[in-house]
């Protein structure tokens, strides 16, 4: 069988479960804008260092894998951007309605004790064989994942 493996890092976007990190804070931050929790956003680490792709991002990755990648071969997929989960609270609290009365405090539930400090990849040989870049920023991804959390609970869904 010709077998590509991928190993893709974070990536995130649209209808990501709330137990990540960014879509928990996004759906938090719909709720207070709604009215439906205090302006206290629950957090754990923000300390910790990622690199964030947009999903969108990362599917188009796995069809240049599949369409380009030698059989036998582990390819790292993912964004040399590196943010601290707090630079991305801050991103995302800073494009709320209510930016100025959020605040947020650390949950000692959310905070893993086996977590990574740093979890990052070195991608060069995905870009090299394929010349792939992410076309989302993760500004662009913050503004669809928190747009989701409020369409979700305007419809009713949640």
């Amino acid at each position: 069988m010709d077998i590509v493996r991928t190993r893709a890092f974070n990536h995130e976007g649209p209808r990501r479960d709330i137990h990540g990190a960014l879509a928990s804070f996004a759906y938090q931050i719909a709720r207070i804008e709604r009215g439906l929790q205090p302006p206290v956003i629950q957090v754990g680490n923000l300390e910790a260092k990622r690199n964030f792709t947009d999903v969108r991002d990362t599917v188009r990755a796995y069809f240049l894998a599949m369409e380009k990648g030698e059989a036998g071969e582990l390819y790292l997929i993912g964004t040399d951007q590196i943010y601290t989960i707090q630079e991305c609270l801050d991103m995302l609290i800073a494009r709320s309605t209510h930016r100025a009365m959020i605040t947020y405090q650390v949950d000692p539930k959310r905070v893993r004790p086996t977590e990574l400090r740093t979890f990052i990849g070195k991608f060069d040989k995905f870009k090299h064989l394929t010349q792939w870049t992410p076309t989302y920023s993760l500004q662009e991804t913050l503004v669809a994942v928190l747009d989701y959390w409020r369409n979700f609970l305007d419809t009713g869904m949640y």
